[in-house]
């Protein structure tokens, strides 16, 4: 039974690509029963008489899945922030990193406008830029041209799905139309009455960029922790998983609990106080969260 990977879902359709071929198919009536819904991303199994008739059989099972978009087994997150206009935010960055991290897709943050500082904020940006690094996170430094940093870009796309993300604005698009300049994709100016970019996008879909592909959809429309529990949340701060432990208790949470090996980090300025400012205010949020049932 052939394979592929679907590449797009519009209007009912899923477009399925095996190795040249791209085949329209539709899902099988037994995926409406069991509510399952074919993804963008997906890995399956289909049969078609045609490129125009086909059917997903089959659904391989998903390395992760993302709701908003919608979208399964993506690699890696570009979370694209600017130095200023918008100002750059370490707290919507690590709301965004923490995300990224409990889908378990890698984050690669590209930080764009750099050649619009003043002296004092490129040192303070390159500050920020520095410290991402230690906590183990690799960071890209763009003009707002984004055409003239395509090349330090394009090897972190090969052989991956990857989802751009990050501050409203920032212009998302932009990078995708430097990437496949055939796309001209909708570049909408920031609306200054709001100071944030208006989506622009509509459905989901991959496109191959060199050996890899790009979702051509804002990633995490939605920014709360939905389906975050708060065990999980220190494994989103790499820089804590490794000094969390030689904390005293297993399983601490660097909240209260006392001999906590994080806290002291902080204390030390081993973490900036920033980022265990962030850690507090989303333990709260994830704690007084209302259960679903």
């Amino acid at each position: 039974m052939p394979e592929g990977k679907i590449m797009k879902a519009l209007s009912g359709f899923y477009y399925v690509k095996d190795q040249e071929r791209v085949v329209q198919c539709r899902g099988r009536g037994v995926f409406r029963k069991q509510k399952i819904t074919p993804l963008v991303g997906d890995y399956v199994d289909y049969q078609a008489e045609n490129d125009k008739e086909g059917y997903v059989l089959d659904i391989k099972e998903r390395k992760n899945e993302l709701v908003r978009p919608p979208i399964a087994n993506v690699d890696q997150a570009v979370l694209v922030f600017s130095a200023v206009e918008p100002d750059f935010s370490t707290s919507l960055l690590d709301r965004f990193l923490v995300l990224v991290e409990s889908h378990l897709i890698n984050p690669l943050i590209c930080i764009s406008k750099m050649d619009l500082l003043t002296e004092e904020q490129t040192i303070k940006i390159k500050h920020y830029a520095e410290q991402y690094e230690q906590f183990g996170y690799t960071v890209l430094l763009s003009s707002a041209k984004w055409e003239d940093g395509m090349d330090t870009l394009l090897p972190y796309l090969e052989d991956k799905i990857t989802v751009f993300a990050g501050q409203s604005g920032v212009g998302k698009s932009s990078i995708l139309n430097a990437l496949r300049p055939d796309l001209h994709l909708k570049t909408d100016e920031i609306s200054s009455s709001l100071g944030r970019g208006k989506h622009t996008t509509r459905h989901v879909e991959l496109l191959s960029i060199g050996t890899g592909f790009v979702a051509d959809t804002p990633g995490f429309s939605a920014l709360e922790f939905t389906d975050l529990e708060l065990e999980s949340l220190p494994k989103c701060f790499p820089e804590m998983v490794e000094i969390g432990e030689d904390c005293k208790f297993r399983g601490c949470l660097h909240m209260n609990e006392p001999k906590c090996a994080v806290k002291k980090a902080v204390e030390n300025k081993l973490i900036p106080n920033y980022r265990y400012q962030h850690y507090q205010q989303f333990y709260e949020e994830i704690k007084s969260r209302k259960p679903r049932y």
